[in-house]
């Protein structure tokens, strides 16, 4: 499994903004972020591909912005607008392959141990 490693989370206030990382030990065809809230199941944020495709999950489209850089295996999440909403512990994922859909996450075979983001 791909070894990812988030960091960049943090304390924000409302409106605020928040750059998320994930550095990957190696490549990887498809890479997402996903967040858990307290009580909540875990859900997709976004996703990124190798191909150059993106999705993102529709609570967070032309707020939040996803890029790898593949130089670097890294994986970044800029979070504008924020709201009490988005306060979760936020997950990198990967995967060799395409995810369909793209946000199942029985799809993704490495994560990471999340970064906590909270929104007040």
């Amino acid at each position: 499994h791909v070894q990812l490693v988030e960091s960049g989370g943090g304390s924000v206030q409302v409106g605020g903004s928040l750059t998320l990382s994930c550095v990957a030990s190696e490549d990887s065809y498809c890479m997402a972020w996903f967040r858990q809230a307290p009580g909540k199941e875990r859900e997709g944020v976004a996703e990124i591909r190798s191909d150059g495709m993106i999705t993102y999950a529709d609570s967070v489209k032309g707020r939040f912005t996803i890029a790898a850089d593949n130089a670097k295996n890294t994986l970044s999440l800029q979070m504008n607008s924020l709201k009490p909403e988005d306060a979760a512990m936020y997950y990198c994922a990967a995967d060799a392959k395409a995810v369909a859909p793209w946000d199942w996450i029985g799809g993704y075979t490495s994560w990471g141990q999340g970064t906590q983001v909270t929104v007040s």
